[in-house]
């Protein structure tokens, strides 16, 4: 499933800065969009681990169409940020999740820009307002949140405010579209963005159960994966309820079910994450991986996003 589009002109060298999970699975995306990709990342192990992890990631980019080279070709790596960035036209940042490491890696590289270069950060929790503190000049600067893995899950998450230089949302979006992602726009600045508060609330209702005791961990997940899950691959929850009503529209939906949702929502849980609720948590997800792995269980889930991806595409009238 590929629906990429041409890259915005100018923009061919790209720097990651931070290459662990979500700067490698960048990094294997940037490198199918026939992009040169300059990599730092403080770790003595990151080179290898970012090779290994383009090379993994490989047959499921060409499986979507998201690359044509048989081969990934080879992102060259830098000693400092500074380093990494110079030439860049583009730059995803993707440092640990700590406003300090963040003001410090801006600060090191805004130097070494090149003065129309974009910089969009990965955070998930962090707002705009407080990472643009790490600048002299934050007008370059935008949020451009994914999901893990990057490189497979279409969605990024765009955000700018008044402090942001006119253009720079809608050539980030360009850019984007060109590696095959899925953008959207949000609107107004909140913890956690949009999707992160959706799962937030999904995540909260599943811990609430099992603390209940009205479900297994694995009954719980099965709950979601075999049933609306399946729905919300192919549409979001606004639009499913508008089919749920047979063709009515959505107010005759919740004329229909308000009452009920708002008895559930009433009825809803507020659990703590506490130790032992974690373990408990933990010890049912280990009943449910009986005996896979990480790498196991992590292929599986890759492949079978990938063949999601491709029955969505295929459906659309997209390449499969």
């Amino acid at each position: 499933m590929s629906n990429k589009t041409a890259l915005p002109e100018g923009i061919e060298t790209v720097a990651v800065v931070g290459a662990g999970t979500i700067g490698a699975s960048w990094t294997a995306l940037f490198l199918a969009a026939g992009l040169d990709v300059q990599v730092y990342d403080p770790a003595d192990t990151g080179r290898d681990y970012v090779r290994d992890y383009v090379a993994t990631a490989w047959p499921s980019l060409r499986a979507l169409g998201l690359a044509s080279a048989t081969e990934p070709g080879q992102p060259r790596f830098f000693a400092t940020p500074e380093e990494a960035v110079q030439g860049a036209q583009f730059v995803q940042e993707s440092v640990p999740e700590r406003i300090e490491i963040k003001h410090e890696t801006f600060r090191r590289i805004e130097p070494h820009l090149d003065p129309q270069a974009i910089v969009a950060s990965s955070a998930s929790g962090l707002l705009v307002r407080e990472m643009q503190e790490g600048w002299q000049d934050p007008g370059r600067f935008l949020l451009a949140h994914p999901f893990n893995p990057p490189h497979l899950i279409p969605l990024v998450e765009l955000l700018v405010n008044d402090k942001t230089s006119g253009g720079v949302l809608e050539r980030a979006e360009g850019f984007f579209a060109a590696c095959g992602k899925v953008t959207i726009r949000v609107r107004k600045e909140v913890p956690g963005h949009i999707a992160n508060r959706l799962q937030a609330a999904i995540l909260r209702e599943a811990i609430h159960l099992v603390v209940e005791g009205v479900a297994s961990v694995e009954d719980v997940d099965t709950a979601v994966s075999a049933g609306p899950g399946l729905r919300w691959a192919i549409m979001g929850p606004h639009m499913l309820a508008s089919l749920a009503s047979g063709g009515h529209g959505l107010e005759t939906f919740y004329d229909r079910y308000g009452d009920s949702f708002e008895r559930w929502w009433q009825d809803l849980g507020a659990p703590h994450l506490t130790p032992e609720v974690a373990a408990a948590l933990a010890a049912g997800v280990r009943d449910e991986e009986a005996g896979r792995d990480f790498v196991e269980l992590a292929a599986s889930r890759d492949a079978k996003i990938v063949a999601i991806l491709n029955v969505l595409g295929a459906a659309e009238g997209g390449s499969g």
